[in-house]
């Protein structure tokens, strides 16, 4: 009897020691890039320009129902302004698209990396991650919110940083009311 117990523990100390050990499986889950939006919103003095840019690709890891990573790389060459028409439209997009901003015959791609997530709430997520642009890379925080199979977040991403330093006030003094922040946002809802 003794024997059999022995033998029972034994089974349960090993069995449940190779389950504890068991990696856990993280999900990839590919965005939709057709379906998920990338909106721009730039400042200047005067005003603002806002409008959009595709993802080329993009995929969010999850560990169950929880986010656990991502990694995206956004099509520059298709960055377009919405809140303008004909001549002045194609002249924005145009410069936006030259050296001046984002270079995009050289660097046709960004790329966000996710670094750390860490859960704030049942849905949401304060995230850090490497973003590069014209390929200089630095960390960026915001908050992603995960609802079924849709992902929102909202970042503010300094230009300055990236050296992106046209009509900038950090690069170039009495810009007066031709200044444009460095701050500028993006909105991006995912599907996936």
């Amino acid at each position: 009897m003794r024997k059999s117990v022995f033998s029972l523990v034994l089974a349960i100390v090993v069995g449940s020691t190779a389950f504890a050990s068991t990696p856990i499986e993280v999900e990839k889950k590919e965005v939709k890039t057709a379906e998920s939006t990338v909106t721009w919103k730039g400042y200047k003095v005067t005003g603002s320009h806002y409008g959009t840019i595709n993802l080329k690709e993009g995929s969010l890891m999850f560990d169950g129902d929880q986010l656990t990573g991502g990694e995206f790389v956004v099509d520059m060459t298709s960055l377009i302004s919405t809140d303008l028409e004909g001549e002045s439209k194609g002249k924005l997009e145009g410069h936006l698209k030259s050296d001046d901003f984002f270079g995009v015959e050289s660097n046709p791609t960004s790329k966000l990396v996710f670094t750390s997530v860490k859960a704030t709430g049942k849905n949401s997520y304060k995230v850090t991650g490497d973003l590069t642009i014209k390929g200089k890379t630095n960390p960026v925080t915001f908050d992603v919110s995960v609802y079924g199979n849709k992902a929102t977040a909202t970042l503010k991403v300094d230009r300055s940083k990236y050296d992106v330093k046209y009509g900038s006030g950090s690069f170039f003094d009495n810009l007066g009311d031709k200044t444009i922040y460095d701050e500028f946002d993006l909105v991006v809802d995912l599907a996936f």
